[in-house]
């Protein structure tokens, strides 16, 4: 019998391949059939949502370890047909609906309602898309996973898009506004850390100044950003209204060895199954 869960969110990190750490959390969340009423989540967090809304455990980690070092889902190449690091059909169309084979159907009847961030490129804001108005070529998941340079602007209607987290790394203010007072959140960095601003992050942000400054100006301040929220995350855990789950160390970003992202999954499933029962107190799971 599936728990019925009213007062929480779920709040999912991007992070590219740190978020094998999140396919292992929900894969051991779908083996107890729970379900949240709401999810935010961001770039590669919403990778890990779908899956999660179609109940296919192991999928997320499945595609992410079987495609890293393939050079159709990335490499340089893929800039000369599409403008993009990532293989764009090839991630989003041909995995999910030829080699991986994704349950669009299930996808579409989760219960919960569910929103992806992206971040405006006029505006330099985080909107939210819902999830179930994503299109069987993944226009949502492509927009928020969208990660300058190594992505082109992805458009929904006639407005470019960049990857959420650019605006908003971990949308837990969105899971506020929506009215819970919970959060389950779902972290893929390191204890302690604190982000900074990088020199490629420097150099791209100069590469959208003109075009987009707006957009500039919400790379630029990404950092203040994401030391903000986490300093509020932590005092919502402290107050017992955020249960947190994060690795106790974090992957590379663009991680190839696989046998160090099979040991950050199995961390995030081990992680989970141990907390399980304290989870289910804090979700008012009987």
């Amino acid at each position: 019998m599936m728990p019925e869960i009213k007062d929480c969110s779920l709040v999912l990190e991007g992070g590219t391949f740190r978020t094998v750490f999140t396919a292992g959390v929900l894969d051991a969340l779908m083996e107890q059939q729970i379900k949240m009423p709401y999810i935010a989540a961001i770039s590669a967090g919403a990778i890990n949502a779908v899956s999660y809304m179609s109940n296919q455990p192991e999928r997320t980690f499945r595609v992410l370890t079987t495609y890293r070092n393939d050079p159709r889902y990335m490499g340089a190449r893929n800039f000369l047909k599409e403008k993009s690091y990532f293989g764009l059909d090839f991630s989003y169309n041909v995995v999910p609906n030829q080699l991986d084979i994704f349950d669009w159907d299930a996808f579409y009847d989760y219960p919960g309602e569910v929103e992806f961030g992206v971040t405006n490129a006029y505006t330099g804001k985080v909107e939210y898309k819902s999830a179930h108005e994503m299109s069987r070529n993944c226009d949502i998941l492509q927009a928020t996973c969208a990660i300058p340079i190594l992505f082109p602007e992805i458009k929904l209607g006639d407005v470019p898009y960049y990857d959420g987290g650019l605006a908003d790394s971990i949308p837990v203010k969105r899971a506020i506004e929506k009215g819970f007072d919970k959060h389950l959140i779902i972290l893929t960095r390191e204890p302690g850390y604190i982000k900074g601003t990088s020199k490629t992050n420097k150099w791209a942000t100069k590469l959208f100044q003109k075009r987009y400054p707006r957009l500039a100006a919400a790379m630029n301040n990404r950092a203040n950003m994401y030391n903000e929220t986490m300093h509020h995350i932590g005092e919502l855990e402290e107050t017992g209204n955020a249960f947190i789950l994060k690795p106790d160390y974090a992957l590379k970003s663009f991680e190839s060895k696989l046998d160090q992202m099979r040991a950050n999954y199995e961390l995030g499933y081990e992680q989970a199954v141990k907390k399980m029962p304290e989870l289910k107190r804090f979700l008012n799971i009987k």
